[in-house]
């Protein structure tokens, strides 16, 4: 019974986090690191956690997190990111939004402006700014990913080819260490790919759990975008990249910082 229990506290743990740690789940769970290695062994055998030096994270490569997994990760962050990202954002502008919970968490931040008008292939994004009567939503055509409500493929790009925004709000899957912007889905990317194309400035919001994450598919580089709104500072390796590139760099621990 022990042992089941904390299977499930260890993979709520991850799912928050991104990761786990033998050292920080023998401290939290007073047992030896030699028991922590079996039930990360133990979870990673039946494919709920993938085994990393000093720990494991929840499963990523070539598979995304069921859409209501992503809901619940990281979701205050989410939330707080939004808030920093509305700010930015004025009043009677255009914007891309595109597939992802935390583009879904930025509708939310922005149900009060005014003269809105977004488009996106989101039917999450689309159907919280319903609810607003000053934004107007435009919703592209595509192909309906179910799991998520994503509109994807080519008619979708091709679309998206029609406008020319002030602001793409983007998210993805994964960040790489050199910077690369990674998602699973190769018809998604060439849609977020025409996002950033189309839009005269790209925001992209991550929380931290995404650099513990990898994808097989390539966005962009970070450092082609505008400003990056994450929760904590990012690795030195990522700072750098934004430095060098003029991308501005806010977090919610420093609120409005540049690097």
């Amino acid at each position: 019974m022990a042992q089941n229990f904390r299977h499930s506290e260890i993979l709520g743990i991850a799912r928050e986090t991104g990761k786990v740690t033998v050292e920080g789940l023998a401290a939290k769970f007073n047992v030896t690191a030699q028991t922590i290695r079996r039930d990360l062994s133990d979870l990673c055998d039946i494919g709920q956690l993938t085994r990393v030096h000093g720990g494991a994270t929840i499963p990523s490569g070539v598979i995304a997190l069921g859409y209501e997994d992503r809901r619940s990760l990281a979701s205050a962050e989410k939330e707080a990111m939004a808030k920093l990202v509305a700010e930015q954002i004025p009043d009677g502008v255009s914007i891309f939004m595109n597939v992802g919970t935390t583009t879904e968490a930025v509708a939310r931040a922005l149900l009060k402006h005014r003269n809105l008008m977004v488009v996106t292939n989101n039917l999450n994004v689309a159907n919280v700014l319903a609810t607003s009567p000053n934004s107007e939503v435009i919703l592209t055509g595509g192909t309906l990913r179910r799991s998520d409500g994503a509109l994807v493929g080519d008619v979708t790009a091709e679309f998206i080819g029609q406008f020319k925004v002030d602001y793409a709000i983007i998210g993805s899957a994964a960040v790489d260490p050199d910077g690369s912007l990674l998602d699973y889905d190769f018809r998604e990317v060439r849609v977020t790919q025409a996002i950033i194309k189309n839009a005269r400035k790209a925001f992209f919001v991550a929380d931290h759990t995404k650099f513990n994450m990898a994808a097989p598919v390539r966005i962009a580089s970070l450092g082609e975008l505008n400003g990056f709104f994450t929760d904590i500072q990012p690795p030195k390796s990522i700072v750098q990249l934004c430095a060098d590139n003029d991308v501005f760099i806010r977090t919610t621990e420093h609120g409005a910082r540049k690097f």
